[in-house]
């Protein structure tokens, strides 16, 4: 057990002991050479010293002070007590000289809420000497005037120390006059006007403006509460049974207004109706005077017009007669020349055969053959005829084609070479 508290021993010297030790000196070195070097150099640390301060100070305690938006400042002088009000912008401000407040500029609201309730900390008492709770709302600002002046008697906490006393000295003593149901219902507007009328001098005189008092919701006891619902109820179905009265009222006179407004729009609807049908018939008549002799003047004109039309049609069938009569002329002289064309066509093609018929006999004459090859074509179209001159007796018939020049008779040998050549066809 000695051994190891011997080794835990030296541990610790050598761990702890020495290199604190060894620190120990190295600080002390260290302090030694910058006491000296600070020493030598005194003046220039004390500078140094001195303005870091002043730095330090500044940056802690600036001298300026920046308005925010809505926001008054007011720098009191600790010399003279002077007081300056400032709107925008940066102040300068010193220590120990200048006192700085900020007041807000913008409407601030104040509501007594211990008061709000009728079963609250610190109810109004009515003349009847019941509990009530008002929900009122005070809106206020300070004075921008007369900042400057009460300044150095506005506390810190405006709303708590003066709005709030001087609102529950004017309010508590106000309601406690009236009655539960005039405070509820009959006479609220008054009692606002009336808070504002005492509240409002009285924020004067303390620097600062009222701009309105609200009264909200107005809490009652239970019990009472419970009777006031049920006398309001019946003062309603009340009301409710006075006003249906009225409207049936005015119901049965509009029903007779309608009536009488019936029976005068029926009269005259009627004269207008007898007024609309004398004007109709004036008019009618007026407008026959004008249409009568418009009508003759129809007639009239139809009449013209009748004639006109018969005189136009005989005039056409005058016209028709005259061009039928002029078309049966031409047509007679057209069948005439017609005639005398043809007689003239049927003349020349009688002498255009005679004149053929003449050629023909006289060709026939000089060549007789021609009668036998005519006839031969009119028997067939497969016949072919060849004319040539009768051989000799004896002889063969185209003995004359091959340039034999005897004798024969020419008649005889063309009838002997048809023959022959219409039994080769058949």
């Amino acid at each position: 057990m000695s051994g190891r508290l011997d080794a835990f021993f030296e541990f610790v010297q050598r761990g702890l002991v020495e290199p604190l030790g060894r620190l120990g000196v190295l600080l002390m070195t260290a302090f030694r050479s910058l006491a000296t070097v600070l020493w030598h150099f005194r003046w220039r640390v004390g500078i140094i010293a001195v303005l870091g301060l002043i730095v330090y100070g500044l940056y802690t305690h600036p001298p300026f002070e920046s308005i925010r938006r809505g926001e008054v400042l007011a720098r009191t002088d600790a010399l003279d007590g002077s007081v300056n009000v400032y709107t925008t912008g940066t102040v300068l401000v010193l220590p120990g000289i200048h006192q700085v407040r900020r007041y807000s500029i913008r409407d601030q609201v104040y509501r007594p809420t211990e008061s709000a309730s009728a079963t609250g900390p610190a109810p109004f008492q009515s003349v009847e000497g019941l509990s009530i709770g008002v929900d009122l709302a005070v809106r206020w600002t300070v004075d921008r005037a007369r900042l400057a002046q009460m300044s150095k008697e506005f506390p810190d906490d405006i709303s708590a120390e003066l709005v709030a006393p001087a609102v529950q000295g004017i309010v508590y003593p106000t309601f406690a006059r009236y009655s539960v149901r005039e405070i509820f219902s009959q006479r609220r507007v008054e009692i606002r006007e009336e808070l504002i009328a005492k509240l409002t001098p009285k924020f004067t005189a303390m620097g600062l403006v009222l701009r309105e008092v609200e009264m909200g919701k107005v809490d009652l006891p239970p019990d009472y509460r419970a009777g006031m619902e049920k006398l309001l109820s019946e003062e309603l179905e009340t009301e409710k049974i006075h006003y249906t009265l009225q409207l049936k009222e005015a119901q049965v006179k509009q029903q007779q207004l309608e009536a009488e407004a019936d029976k005068v729009r029926r009269q005259t609807a009627a004269e207008a109706a007898g007024q609309e049908q004398v004007i109709a018939a004036r008019a009618q008549e007026e407008t026959m005077k004008h249409i009568l002799p418009f009508k003759q003047k129809q007639i009239e004109q139809r009449q013209l017009e009748a004639e006109a039309d018969k005189v136009a049609r005989i005039r056409t069938a005058e016209g028709a007669a005259e061009a039928r009569r002029i078309e049966a002329r031409g047509e007679a002289d057209s069948r005439q020349k017609l005639a005398d064309a043809e007689a003239y066509r049927l003349d020349l093609v009688g002498k255009a055969g005679a004149g053929q018929l003449e050629r023909e006999g006289a060709l026939v004459t000089r060549y007789p053959l021609l009668i036998q090859k005519t006839l031969a074509d009119k028997l067939s179209d497969k016949v072919q005829v060849i004319i040539a001159p009768l051989p000799a007796a004896g002889k063969f018939i185209g003995s004359s084609l091959l340039g034999d020049q005897s004798p024969v008779n020419p008649v005889e040998d063309a009838a002997a070479a048809v023959t022959s050549q219409v039994k080769g066809s058949k």
